[in-house]
């Protein structure tokens, strides 16, 4: 009886580090806000009112493809996940999980995923694949190669936004993409400060493994937090389009221009002083806009 349960509990041990280790490949938060700004992009598209197994379908869908991509990210990052703190953990690069095994996930829930947005639209199908594509065998590894590599990759970052919008189309909706490009745009420039003050942070670790993230090859530098702020700034016009495009109302449109305000601030801030604090103070700032901003624009959609 003692052996049994002995056995019971070994097994039961394994199966949680293996899901634990699944939702580390797939770098579970990470995709979970991916996958919130594809539903809500969604929600957003005109006429289309809450309906929870699309949302979830839709929700499934994007979290295997956001997954599926992760993973690649992973697995040809083995090498260099392996030689910083924050990423040795990792299932691969600490070889708890084969590459193998890897690649079969990869292969499946990236098929499975762009099958389930099919069912949505082929539109938001032929993006996903894209996005999948363009951020595991592009971005990943010309991180090693040039700092563009952040703009590169804040396309695929950005292309959720469009796949939820064109995710609407197979429910009957005008095929207008102009919402879609908005949501894509907002998406995409929020990226910047954010990553930046990521690499910023994590500059040590990044350098060691060869990675190229920062504007300036010099590393942390007033040249990269300039760029921050301009990025930032950039935000502010491009967050009045949803009111003026008649996507959201005027209460929306004041949430964004204080937030994009506020980003600005916090980018200056890290201008002035120079430190690691401040950049953090950046990171975490941006990790509540979308947020903020998403929600926004939902809660006063306007309705047609």
């Amino acid at each position: 009886m003692t052996e049994n349960k002995t056995i019971n509990s070994s097994a039961s041990f394994a199966l949680a580090s293996k899901v634990k280790d699944y939702f580390t490949l797939i770098k579970f938060t990470l995709s979970f806000m991916v996958v919130f700004s594809t539903v809500i992009s969604y929600l957003l598209a005109p006429n289309i009112r809450f309906d929870l197994i699309q949302v979830l379908l839709l929700f499934a869908g994007g979290m295997l493809v956001t997954g599926s991509a992760n993973a690649i990210n992973q697995i040809l990052e083995r090498d260099t996940d392996a030689l910083m703190k924050r990423t040795a953990g990792r299932p691969i690069a600490s070889g708890r999980m084969s590459a193998n095994e890897g690649w079969a996930f990869v292969i499946i829930s990236g098929a499975l995923g762009c099958y389930i947005m099919y069912t949505f639209s082929l539109e938001a199908a032929l993006l996903s694949l894209l996005s999948l594509l363009l951020y595991g065998f592009i971005y990943t590894p010309l991180k090693k190669v040039n700092s563009i590599a952040v703009l590169v990759g804040a396309v695929p970052g950005a292309l959720p936004c469009l796949i939820g919008w064109v995710a609407s189309f197979g429910e009957g909706q005008e095929n207008n993409w102009t919402g879609g490009w908005i949501l894509f745009a907002i998406q995409f420039l929020w990226q910047f400060p954010h990553f930046w003050a990521i690499a910023w942070v994590a500059h040590k670790d990044y350098s060691a493994a060869g990675f190229k993230l920062l504007p300036s090859d010099k590393g942390p530098t007033k040249f990269t937090a300039l760029q921050t702020i301009m990025y930032s700034a950039l935000m502010i016009p491009v967050g009045m389009l949803p009111y003026y495009y008649k996507i959201s109302g005027i209460t929306s449109m004041w949430i964004l221009l204080g937030c994009n305000l506020f980003m600005v601030l916090v980018s200056i801030q890290l201008f002035r002083k120079m430190d690691v604090a401040s950049a953090r103070r950046v990171m975490f700032s941006s990790y509540f806009y979308l947020m903020i901003v998403f929600l926004s624009l939902y809660a006063n959609k306007i309705t047609s």
